[in-house]
């Protein structure tokens, strides 16, 4: 599984991050996790608007820190 936090460092973008990291430890999922904050790979997500979370490339959030138990989710499916 693949997980990318979508963001140019702001410090919403990195409190999403740490919820994503939270959520992958709970789960005891294997995921690799990345931090993305070059613009225009961000844009060939369609994102304009960070953070977003990106898993197994599809967008699942963008705009704002998402909920551990929605990561959780995204995760086990």
């Amino acid at each position: 599984m693949e997980i990318k936090v979508l963001g140019p460092g702001c410090p919403k973008c990195k409190k999403a991050e740490e919820v994503v990291m939270d959520a992958i430890a709970e789960s005891g999922a294997t995921a690799d996790l990345q931090k993305v904050t070059d613009i225009k790979e961000i844009a060939g997500y369609g994102v304009f608007g960070t953070p977003a979370v990106v898993v197994d490339g599809e967008v699942k959030s963008v705009g704002k820190i998402p909920k551990k138990e929605d990561v959780i989710n995204w995760i086990k499916k």
